[in-house]
């Protein structure tokens, strides 16, 4: 499989080339497709902050690279440039709070940093600790498609329908996507007839990124508004819905995009498997549980307006961007390390003993 999808390999969202960071505008997407170069680590935070870039896997990235054009402005400037340094850390780990891939990222960064030897380059090792991580990511979605793809063949048949929720593929990641590699690779396998896609509101991740993606790779898409998932459930063949996830805690709860805790519960209510695909770098074993996690809440212009356009009644609006599933709700933990099924703490902390298997 893993050949397949290379091959198929059509959309990515970040690319690092002439000393600085190039970022697809996934606010543009899928009418205009704009690359944006980034040459310090303040336009990758505004970038964070302003979705240009989402996903944890692919948030997390671009703040390795942040960290880079940071290391090479402060060098430059002279004086004590690691110091000085901490003011770019402290402005990328407040770009986003839920997501923590983006602090995992930047503490192998420092890490990376505090090992550089004597006379060594550590502008050089930096570099190469972010492409490590870019391309780290990549490997372990190539991994978690197949593991995904054995966990759906092994429980059942072919072909069968998928439901899917935001963005977690090319755009999301460094390399194919977590929950929807799986459903590229299940795809390649033979093993889907349709995948439906949450339009996922308020920034419509489902309708113009995933659907956009799966389209664009002649995979059979059918955009749903999210209020139409239980009934989709009901009525459609779902046998699975494959999500990712910004945050897992030591218990095996996780956090994803709002609208994912609802999709869980009537997964269960409808006897549909409920799979989560994510790696190993999404998993916070610093936190009990999904109690512990900050979830963002972002503007209310989001929900009240469209492309500036005001589609709602001028008044309070609530705008949480994840929720919190309990792993009572999951069947499933897909990670480049292994499969977790029907996930507790216990089974959390021996996959996070293991080595990763590619």
């Amino acid at each position: 499989m893993r050949d397949r999808l290379l091959a198929a390999e059509k959309v990515k969202a970040i690319d690092w080339r002439d000393s600085a960071l190039y970022l697809l505008d996934q606010r543009a997407l899928p009418f205009e497709e704009t690359w944006i170069a980034h040459h310090s680590a303040a336009e990758v935070a505004e970038s964070i902050r302003s979705m240009v870039v989402r996903g944890a896997p692919a948030i997390g990235i671009s703040a390795a690279y942040a960290v880079v054009l940071a290391a090479r402005m402060r060098f430059a400037a002279g004086g004590d440039w690691v110091a000085a340094l901490e003011e770019d850390f402290a402005l990328l780990v407040g770009s986003r709070p839920t997501a923590v891939n983006l602090f995992w990222a930047l503490n192998r960064m420092r890490e990376r940093l505090e090992r550089v030897k004597e006379h060594a380059d550590p502008l050089a090792a930096l570099e190469a600790e972010a492409l490590a991580i870019h391309e780290s990511d990549r490997e372990a979605n190539l991994t978690m498609a197949q593991l995904g793809v054995d966990l759906i063949r092994r429980h059942q048949g072919n072909p069968q329908a998928l439901l899917t929720h935001c963005n977690t593929g090319a755009l999301a990641t460094g390399g194919f996507g977590t929950a929807l590699g799986v459903v590229r690779g299940a795809w390649l396998e033979g093993m889907v007839e349709r995948v439906y896609v949450d339009e996922t509101r308020p920034w419509l991740q489902g309708s113009r990124l995933t659907a956009w993606e799966l389209a664009n790779e002649g995979i059979p898409v059918i955009l749903n508004a999210d209020a139409a998932a239980a009934h989709i459930m009901k009525t459609k063949g779902v046998t699975w819905v494959v999500v990712g996830a910004d945050r897992i805690t030591a218990n095996g709860d996780i956090a994803s995009k709002i609208g994912t805790y609802q999709l869980a519960v009537n997964a269960m209510h409808h006897g549909v498997r409920f799979m989560v695909v994510a790696a190993s770098s999404s998993i916070d074993m610093s936190l009990a549980s999904g109690e512990d996690i900050t979830l963002e809440e972002r503007e209310a212009s989001e929900l009240l307006e469209l492309g500036g356009t005001p589609v709602g009644a001028q008044v309070e609006a609530f705008n949480p961007v994840f929720d919190v599933t309990p792993a009572d709700l999951i069947d499933a933990i897909v990670t480049e390390k292994g499969i977790v099924e029907r996930p507790d703490s216990a089974k959390m902390a021996q996959l996070m003993c293991r080595k990763r298997l590619h």
